[in-house]
This record gives structure tokens, sequence and C-alpha cells, in this order.
């Protein structure tokens, strides 16, 4: 069987310059289809997409991704769409293209039925076949590919999560040349759980491939650490793993680097007076409530929609009928909605919504609005603004976004948000009312002692999470990696 670094060899011919390189699951477009069914490429709205944007302006920079365009069957017409712009307005793009047979298998199998529910402390019980594995291996050799094509001599390489983990040793293999970083944005588990997957020391290896390899928080970066001595056997020394191959022995760092936001866009869309009026309207059409309560998600099981749902009306339930001057605006971006789970999920989601409103609800009063659709950035600022309760409330997250974008939008200093203790943010928002997403009592607490809070007690609360937000932004999370992966600022 032919190698990959033969095949690499055999057709090494391109041109190789770009300095960094990002490798990312998707690039920063998308293929859609228009009204007449014709593909075509619209700017994806991807978190990875915001955070990353603004550091890779004025660098000699790549994007390596798949847009969802597919080949090898007549069934997927989106073989033929237009190519991709020629520049980004931040990076060049470099397109995967996926065979058509591998490309379920991988995505919405391994990645999304497999890899992501584990990951997820088992939120959903995770399915395993060899099949998805064998096609999640092909995507990942032509991801290191592509880039060992692409990159200068001694590049830097940034691989991005969980969908690439096999892709730092297999770019090794080809360019022990580059300078390898790997981020994980998601979580992830604890032995136990990390255990059950069926290539588990397939996984490990690929990761090591990386001189670093960077998690959202500490106790992932030290989950990882204890299954490298445990199931790989390797030495480990504080945050270093020690690695032995043919070529001597080298260090893989292991380190928790929490990504930020572009803070300072959040701001300045807060301070735009369009926005602020459409937040005051948003306030109008929900019925000017006297306290708006906001949850923007996508629609993903790991998000404790559900419990939050309950814990809401079950405190609405609790106030006096002529006290109800409460609403809430739940919005669920669509999320994978070819997967049975989320398609139950949508389900789920939207009978306990009716549910609520049909108990709790009367001719004139509504206590939850549902909303399955996508928003730009400027229409969930307006919403930031019009909330006076922000639920952030997953049952596991790696950081989540969401809940520094409402801090940073914050302008006025107002505000309160309800956090779950199982997401990344916690560790940084602990002024937050922190609570546990699966105890529908703590939740309905929390959501009642924010609304009941003094003016001065959300200020102070507010005051703190913003200057962490501020200081901790995505300029230093890149650059901080930056800097230990050995790459100047």
């Amino acid at each position: 069987m032919t190698s990959l670094r033969q095949r690499f060899r055999a057709s090494a011919a391109e041109t190789i310059d770009a300095d960094l390189i990002i490798a990312a699951s998707r690039l920063p477009y998308e293929l859609v289809e228009d009204e007449s069914g014709r593909p075509g490429w619209q700017r994806s709205p991807g978190g990875l997409v915001s955070a990353l944007a603004p550091v890779l302006r004025d660098r000699n920079a790549l994007w390596v991704g798949w847009g969802g365009r597919t080949h090898g069957t007549e069934a997927h017409p989106n073989a033929k769409a237009p190519s991709l712009p020629a520049d980004d307005d931040y990076c060049r793009l470099g397109e995967v293209v996926i065979d058509a047979k591998v490309a379920q298998a991988y995505s919405e199998g391994f990645c999304n039925s497999a890899i992501w529910p584990l990951y997820h402390n088992g939120v959903v019980t995770p399915t395993f076949h060899r099949a998805d594995f064998q096609a999640y291996r092909i995507v990942n050799a032509q991801y290191a590919e592509h880039i060992a094509h692409e990159a200068g001599q001694g590049a830097t390489v940034w691989i991005q999560d969980y969908q690439l983990q096999l892709v730092p040793q297999m770019l090794r293999d080809l360019r022990p040349d580059l300078r390898i970083g790997f981020f994980l944005h998601i979580p992830f588990p604890p032995q136990e759980l990390f255990a059950q997957l069926p290539w588990r020391r397939q996984i490990l290896e690929g990761l090591l491939g990386a001189d670093l390899i960077g998690f959202q928080t500490q106790e992932a970066a030290d989950n990882f650490l204890a299954l490298a001595h445990r199931l790989l056997g390797l030495r480990i020394g504080g945050d270093r793993v020690e690695i032995e191959s043919l070529d001597g022995v080298r260090d893989a760092v292991v380190q928790a680097f929490p990504i930020g936001i572009d803070a300072e866009k959040y701001q300045a869309l807060a301070q735009d007076p369009s926005v602020v009026e459409r937040g005051k309207q948003i306030r109008v059409e929900m019925g000017s409530p006297k306290t708006l309560v906001l949850g923007v998600d996508r629609l993903d099981y790991t998000k404790g929609i559900g419990v939050r749902l309950r814990a809401y009306a079950e405190h609405v339930a609790n106030l006096p009928a002529d006290q109800r001057d409460v609403i809430m605006l739940q919005i669920a971006t669509p999320s994978r909605e070819r997967i049975e789970d989320y398609r139950r999920l949508r389900d789920e989601v939207e009978l306990a919504v009716g549910r609520a409103n049909g108990d709790l609800g009367t001719t004139d009063y509504r206590p939850i609005h549902y909303l399955h659709k996508n928003y730009d950035d400027a229409e969930l600022v307006a919403m930031y603004l019009a909330a006076d309760v922000m639920l952030v409330t997953p049952l596991a997250d790696g950081m989540n976004l969401v809940a520094k974008e409402y801090v940073a939008s914050r302008v006025d200093e107002g505000g309160a948000l309800v956090l779950s203790e199982f997401t990344g943010a916690a560790n940084q928002l602990s002024d937050a009312w922190l609570v546990n997403p699966y105890d529908v009592d703590a939740v309905r607490r929390a959501i009642g002692e924010a609304i009941a809070a003094t003016p001065a007690e959300r200020s102070r609360r507010m005051i703190n999470m913003r200057t962490n937000v501020f200081e901790q932004d995505v300029w230093r999370w890149f650059s901080t990696f930056m800097t230990a992966l050995g790459e100047p600022r």
C-alpha cells in the first residue's frame, strides 16, 4: 500500500510559501444553494471564524478547510459550484474537497456521533463504527497532504479542533521541518470516558504529533496528560510529554489557552446608534416587559435548553398572576438537522415552549418567545442590549463565547449573566450567577436572584466580568499560543 509520505512526494510540485496555516474542519465560507437551486458561497457564521478573523489580517496566512463541496457522485451537484473567492478579506483560502461517500461518515458519523458526544461527558451516548473512523482517517490524511504542499519551509501550522485530531502526526511524518500546534475548542473528557473510544491510542498519538497541544481549561490539559501516561506509557514532566522516535527524543507541550473574543468589536456594535435603537425596538416587539430574559444557543443537546426552559417556566409559575411581567426570548440557531438526535431535540424544545405558553400564557401574555433561525452580529448585540438577564446554561462547553459577547456588549455595565459552572467561561466570569445546569431548582433560583438583583449589584458584577473579557481577548489568546509555539508575535 502506498504510504502517505510516498503519495505526498509523488505529487509535491506546487508552490510552497505560506508562513502560517490555519487548518479547520470548515472554511470561512460555506456552500449554499439559492432559491433556484444553484450552488454558491456565503460567509460562515461560526465562532472559530469570528475568533480568528481579526488576528489573521496582514499575515502571510492560509486557511485550509472544507466548504461542503464533495466529489465522486452525480448525486452531489455541488461539485460544480463556482470556485471560492480568490482572496478572503483577511487571508488566502485553501479548499479541501471530500469524496461524497466519505463525507457523511466523517462528519455526521465519527465527528458528530462519536467524538462530539463523548467529549461532552456522554450527554448523549456516542456511537462507534469502524467505517466512520476509516472515513475520519481518510479526511485527516487529505488535510495533511494539502497542508504539506502549501506550507513554506519551517512554517507554523495551527490545527483546530476535534475533527482533525490525526493531522498533527500525519503532517509531522510528511514535513518534520514544520512547527505544529493544535487547539481543542471543546472539552476534553476524563480518563474513564475517553477510554471507551476504540481508537483511543490513534487519537492520542495523532495529537502528540504537535509541538504544542492547547485546551480551553487546565482540567482538560490534565486529563490529556494523564491519558498519555496511562494509555501510552509516556513519561510526563509537568506540562510536557516525552516522545521517543527514530529521529530522537522530543517534547510535546500541553497547556491551557482560554479563548477570548474580539471584545472591542462587540463594544463598538453596542455603541452603534442603529444597534442601540434596534435593542429598544426588540423590547417593544416583546411587549415592553419589565424584565426580558434571553437565551442564544445552537440547537444542540449539550446546551441545556430543556432544563433552562423548565426552570424559567417554574419561576413564572411561582409568580402571582398579576406580577408576571417577565418574558423570555430563546434563540436556537439550526444545527446538524440531518442527525436524528438533533431532530428529536428540536421537537422536545418546541414541545416544552408550547407547553409553557399553553399553561402560563393568556390572550395578551406569552412567557416564551422562541425563534429557530440564524442572526448576524448586529442583531445579536441588539438582543444583548435589550436583555436584562442572559441565560447561558450548557451541560458542558469548552468555553462558550456567547457569555463573553453579552458581557462585552453591556457598555452600560448593566445586565445579569446566569452561567453554567460546566463551561470554560465560568473560570473567568466568576462574578456571574454560577449554576449547576442539571439542577432545575438551582437554575430557577439563579434566575430569580438575577432578576431581583439591585442595579448596584449587577453593575459590580458586570464591571468585573468586562475587565476580564477585555483583558483576555482573542488577541491575547492568539499571541500567547503563538509565543508558546515558538512563533514571534
